[in-house]
């Protein structure tokens, strides 16, 4: 039992070009996209596969009709938008108007940390090269989740699990868990309800946007468990758990805990460790009433009477979570679990006591703190315009100007990475994933890469009438320990792909 699994998240960026309010979003996210693959995509430009995509096969047994869905959850249509992937095994692409990156599969909270902090830099990058290409204007991108306008964009994580776990006990469990589990991992923002309009600050910026308990959707009645059923590995041994309910962070301390409790708790239900009942009476309604109480003292009522805060509810999940991994593990925990445990149980520990002991490590509280400061200094009330722009520079990617880099520089937020990790994670894969094989094979191969996806590699080469597609089914699979030393010795991919036909 460990925080160890293969996940990954997927973050959707706000986008802006500067001195155009009506500029075209599709065509602003794609100019990001296409300036960022025309610098540094070598050769001919690798296609996205669609093919193994199954976006409306539900986990509760049963696929969508195609005629019924809503246009925006038909992911597996090639839409002619901006698509690359990137050497350090990343997709860069648009999706809904905006650009979004996904990280590479990597095992460990920490590297989830890295490889989403150099999509930060990777869109950085791309929105400064977009802004010098001709006819171009200034670009700025934000990781946040609402316009303010009414309009919410994802930050998606995905874990794989086993498929023998019921689906009915992931409801169960987790959604208890994500209700509260927002106290350590919102991303603050000011103003209430989907427009933003009621005065006031709350913990998660995306709390507002979820309409139902358990669904198939992500941007219309949004449900607190998604039941995406696209695993991206065997679908016999494997379920990937496809979770919407997530801000956009950029402390690395919220990611991490994000990533590490979510691990924990899913290893606890795949043991059937959970017999504790800790379901709440309204999930939709107890969600949204958590973030528009960032005192932390609304009281959830559970389904066995116990009234808990969120933070209370987190605790009990860090109980079980401590007794499972010494009940599993003991003494041989490896690091990043103890780790996880003992920054949770901190943090709790805090956010019971004063929540601005945490102002130097969780987003919601470091914002908070700022626009309180503005707003003793300045007598600034909830609803003035200034704050909302506060809120939204802390999201602002340009280090110059966005105040969570500003505050992070001046040591006012806790760092996990240097910046030296996270350059070379812009260009490098995970060692231990299947994505070392789709990037060093993007690096090394790039003029033979016809197409790729998360479980394949497509090979297009010199006399051959067909394509080759090269199956990565198992995500711990490809890894540089697996075929390294293999990609090292081939000078070409014809010869790569007769060593592995051999």
């Amino acid at each position: 039992m460990s925080v160890r699994r293969v996940m990954g998240t997927e973050i959707e960026y706000g986008i802006a070009v500067t001195g155009q309010p009506s500029a075209n979003p599709m065509v602003s996210s794609s100019q990001v996209v296409n300036a960022y693959a025309s610098a540094t995509v070598r050769a001919r430009r690798a296609r996205w596969d669609f093919e193994e995509e199954s976006p409306l096969r539900d986990a509760r047994g049963y696929d969508v009709s195609r005629q019924v869905a809503d246009p925006s959850q038909l992911t597996d249509e090639d839409l002619g938008l901006a698509n690359v992937i990137l050497t350090n095994g990343a997709r860069l692409y648009v999706d809904h108007a905006h650009p979004e990156y996904a990280t590479p599969e990597v095992t460990t909270p920490l590297d989830a940390v890295l490889w989403e902090k150099a999509g930060e830099q990777v869109m950085l990058d791309a929105a400064r090269r977009a802004a010098v290409m001709p006819g171009g204007a200034p670009i700025v991108l934000y990781k946040n989740n609402t316009d303010g306008k009414g309009a919410s964009y994802g930050a998606h994580e995905n874990y794989l699990m086993r498929r023998s776990t019921p689906f009915s006990e992931i409801v169960r469990h987790l959604t208890p868990f994500f209700v509260s589990r927002q106290v350590v991992c919102g991303a603050g923002r000011v103003g209430r309800g989907q427009d933003g309009r009621e005065d006031g600050f709350q913990v998660s910026q995306r709390a507002d946007f979820f309409e139902v308990e358990v669904g198939l959707e992500t941007t219309l009645k949004r449900p607190i468990i998604n039941t995406r059923d696209e695993p991206h590995a065997d679908p016999d041994k494997y379920r990937r758990l496809h979770v919407i309910i997530g801000d956009a962070n950029m402390s690395e301390v919220s990611t991490f805990l994000k990533v590490g409790t979510t691990s924990l708790v899913l290893a606890m239900i795949e043991d059937g460790f959970l017999g504790r009942e800790l379901m709440v009476s309204g999930p939709v309604a107890s969600l949204r009433a958590v973030s528009h109480d960032p005192s932390l003292q609304h009281l959830l009522t559970l389904a066995d009477g116990r009234r808990l805060t969120a933070v209370q509810l987190q605790m009990e999940y860090l109980d079980l979570a401590r007794k499972h991994v010494e009940d599993r593990l003991g003494a041989d925990a490896d690091a990043q679990t103890r780790e996880v445990l003992a920054r949770w149980e901190s943090v709790l520990d805090r956010l019971d006591r004063d929540p601005m002991e945490c102002a130097g490590e969780l987003d919601w509280v470091a914002k908070l703190k700022l626009l309180e400061q503005y707003r003793d200094r300045d007598g600034l009330a909830w609803d003035d315009a200034k704050l909302a722009l506060i809120d939204l520079q802390y999201a602002d990617l340009r280090p110059e100007k966005g105040l969570y880099h500003r505050m992070a520089a001046a040591g006012r937020i806790e760092r996990l990475l240097d910046d030296a990790a996270i350059e070379r994670a812009m260009h490098d894969p995970p060692e231990d994933t299947r994505a070392y094989f789709r990037g060093r094979c993007l690096e090394k191969f790039a003029e033979n890469v016809a197409a790729a996806s998360w479980d394949s590699v497509i090979f297009d080469l010199p006399g051959r009438d067909s394509l080759q597609r090269v199956p990565t089914l198992d995500p711990l699979r490809g890894s540089r320990a697996h075929v390294g030393d293999l990609l090292d010795r081939s000078d070409t991919a014809a010869a790569l792909l007769g060593e592995l036909a051999g």
